[in-house]
């Protein structure tokens, strides 16, 4: 072979076992394997993740249905106990006993029959009751305060004709007055468990007991007597070790897990084959974690999933237990060792993973010899780019000897390039012609949009104003005149009748205080509409000042609304206004403050010296701390005849203070949260400027930052 043919077969070793010297190869590398080397890891995380959360849930929705299992085999235990004692109550060997007496000499051989039956029903205890609940027959005589049975559900039930059973918790004296050898059984050491909550209790002795009633029928279907009989639970390991036969069978869980079951009094393991440890003895007397006791037993919710039993994690599912009074006494517990199940699944995912990555090596190698072929044309189109992308607009691929896909896609990307530079040339000149004119037809249209909001704002006011202002001069004569008379003729009435006026003495004040009422509104409509007729004299008024008289006339009303008052005042300007027409507009804004305020709150009154349209004024804020105004409302405060007190305003105390506010030349802002608060603005002129109508800017500029602008 040739010496330059082996110079060249070298070169293309090289390139091949060292892509990081040609960028070209390098990135074509990398993308080629980039779903494999990036592909690969995020898939098997997803496997990993996704494989776990499935095994966990699996292993709950089986720890799932074996509590329910354990839960109806428990239920059928306490139903076989329940029948038992009904066929024993209507059995013909206790009808012969109750027919000849519980009393006397036949008191014994009831005693034994009782205890007879007991012993073949698994029973801790059986009695026999009358009608009333009380004791006819018991193995040993009960202490007064347990002779009354009817305080129990059951016992209740069974005197009503029912059989019933129900978990019930004994006391230690109950157990001992019923058997001392119960007492001595229910009672448990209390050990020491991790996680569990802290208890001042050494030892649990009460007793966990299915109680059972069951009514007694003589032939003619009158109850006779009732028996009451139980099992208590505690250290029953024969109840539990057939639970967890039941749910857990040979071939239910695989491995080397177990399963387990346990019968909680509270928090305590009374009835458990739960071992302290692998192989030690059973775990009576430890109690549930205290995340399990406030889940199961404080919310009364099931707990399914992971858990830590004694002293190792199980796949646990807890139910709690309820008494004939609903109460939670208790819990039933199933569950498995999660350790070994833990290990068969990452010894699973860690043999799906190394033959993941064997098929991604072999994936790569293939991925690399493939990718050798189209290295060299692609490689050239990446100088091109990398030379465009310094700044050389007019870098080209050239000629290509290759006639295949890749040929002809170098071809195809230089005229590209060529076609790319025409129009990109155009497309700036286009761009810079199009931002001229976009910036001065956007100033156009704010400006335009600014006048015809103005306009309109004026407009939509002049023309309520002009309506009321017409309304009132056609209307206000007319109620007058009429209202005179009523009030007349009223004076007449009282003068004529005397004492025989006494019997409507107060309808005719009422009619006297409504036609009051009229003539009142009809004023302030007069001074709404024409508020130049209502103008006295101007004044330099001291603002800070006004307020403190202000707050003179209406401190009863608001000590009386439990208002507390903050005053800010640092005006130093004065204003040039009519003193009895501000001191109405501030006594207004302060009694509606107080209205806002039902259940009391802070009222703040502030002053400060302020520009105001550019000329030297002041500013005096009203704030509170009540309900605040809706956004849906906040836009009609000022309207005339707008108001939310549909009872007792007129809705033109807020339009009467705009316009005198902007007759000087000022105006009226407000800010307000719905539930925070409001704050009204009154924004004066040293210096007023006239008007005889609110002016559009005042009306626009309702609304504030807090910073005044």
């Amino acid at each position: 072979m040739a010496p330059s043919a082996h110079a060249g077969a070298a070169e293309r070793r090289k390139w091949l076992f060292f892509p990081g010297l040609g960028s070209v190869r390098a990135r074509l590398l990398a993308l080629v394997l980039a779903p494999l080397l990036l592909g690969v890891p995020i898939l098997l995380g997803i496997v990993w993740v996704w494989g776990t959360q499935g095994y966990n849930q699996l292993l709950v929705n089986k720890v799932s249905s074996d509590l329910l299992t354990a839960r109806q085999y428990f239920e059928r235990v306490q139903e076989g106990v329940a029948s038992g004692l009904v066929g024993f109550a209507g059995s013909h060997q206790l009808a012969v006993a109750l027919d000849r007496g519980v009393n006397g000499r036949n008191a014994g051989d009831v005693r034994e029959l009782l205890a007879s039956a007991a012993s073949i029903q698994g029973l801790d205890y059986l009695m026999l009751l009358d009608e009333h609940g009380q004791p006819l027959s018991v193995q040993r005589p009960l202490p007064q305060e347990f002779q009354q049975r009817t305080l129990w559900p059951v016992v209740r039930e069974a005197l009503a004709g029912r059989a019933h059973h129900a978990l019930a918790v004994f006391s230690p004296a109950h157990l001992g007055a019923l058997s001392p050898a119960l007492r001595e059984r229910a009672a448990l050491t209390l050990i020491a468990t991790p996680n569990a909550p802290p208890d001042w209790r050494k030892r649990e002795e009460r007793g966990l007991m299915i109680q059972i009633a069951v009514p007694v029928f003589n032939a003619a279907g009158q109850l006779r007597a009732v028996l009451e009989g139980g099992v208590m639970l505690n250290r029953n390991l024969g109840i539990v070790d057939r639970i967890n036969a039941v749910v857990y069978q040979d071939t239910s869980l695989p491995l080397d897990s177990q399963g387990t079951a346990t019968l909680f009094l509270g928090d305590t393991r009374v009835a458990t084959n739960v071992r302290l440890f692998r192989d030690g003895g059973r775990a009576l007397g430890t109690r549930v974690s205290a995340a399990v006791k406030e889940k199961v037993l404080g919310r009364g919710e099931t707990w399914l999933g992971s858990a830590f039993v004694v002293n190792e994690p199980y796949i646990s599912g807890y139910s709690p237990l309820f008494d004939d009074n609903g109460e939670r006494i208790g819990m039933l517990y199933v569950g498995f060792l999660q350790e070994p199940l833990q290990r068969a699944l990452y010894w699973a995912l860690s043999g799906l993973f190394l033959l993941f990555l064997l098929v991604s090596a072999l994936g790569t190698l293939a991925a690399v010899r493939w990718a050798r072929s189209i290295f060299q044309p692609i490689e050239r189109m990446a100088a091109v780019m990398k030379r465009i992308e310094a700044g050389e607009e007019k870098a080209r691929v050239g000629t290509v000897v290759r006639d295949d896909e890749l040929g002809q896609l170098a071809r195809t990307f230089d005229n590209l390039l060529d076609m790319l530079d025409a129009r990109r040339t155009e497309l700036q000149r286009w761009a810079d012609e199009l931002d001229i004119m976009v910036a001065a037809r956007t100033a156009e249209l704010e400006m335009a949009n600014a006048t015809l909001r103005r306009a309109h704002q004026q407009l939509v006011m002049n023309e309520k104003l002009t309506a009321i202002g017409e309304l009132t001069a056609g209307v206000a004569h007319e109620i007058n005149n009429p209202v005179a008379v009523i009030q007349g003729n009223l004076e007449l009435l009282r003068e004529v009748l005397g004492k025989g006026a006494e019997p409507v003495r107060e309808e005719i004040r009422m009619i006297d205080e409504q036609a009051g009422r009229i003539h009142g509104i009809v004023a302030k409509l007069l001074q709404f509409a024409r508020p130049g007729d209502f103008a006295g004299y101007t004044d330099a008024v001291d603002v800070s000042a006004l307020v403190n008289d202000c707050l003179v006339l209406t401190r009863h009303n608001l000590s009386r609304g439990n208002v507390r008052v903050e005053v800010m005042l640092n005006a130093s300007r004065k204003v040039e206004i009519n003193r009895g027409e501000l001191q109405q507009v501030l006594i207004n804004l302060i009694v509606n403050a107080m209205q806002a305020m039902p259940e009391g709150g802070a009222l703040q009154l502030r002053t400060e010296d302020a520009e105001v349209d550019g000329v030297e004024g002041v500013r005096i804020e009203v704030e509170d701390t009540g309900q605040g105004i809706a956004a849906e409302v906040l836009d009609r405060i000022f309207d005339p005849f707008f108001t939310t007190k549909k009872q007792e305003g007129t809705g033109l105390g807020l339009s009467i203070s705009y316009a005198i506010v902007t007759r000087y030349g000022g105006h009226i802002a407000v800010e307000s949260t719905p539930g925070s608060g409001t704050c009204f603005a009154v924004h004066l002129r040293s210096h007023p400027v006239f008007s005889e109508e609110p002016s559009a800017p005042g009306f626009a500029n309702r609304f504030f930052r807090r910073d005044g602008a």
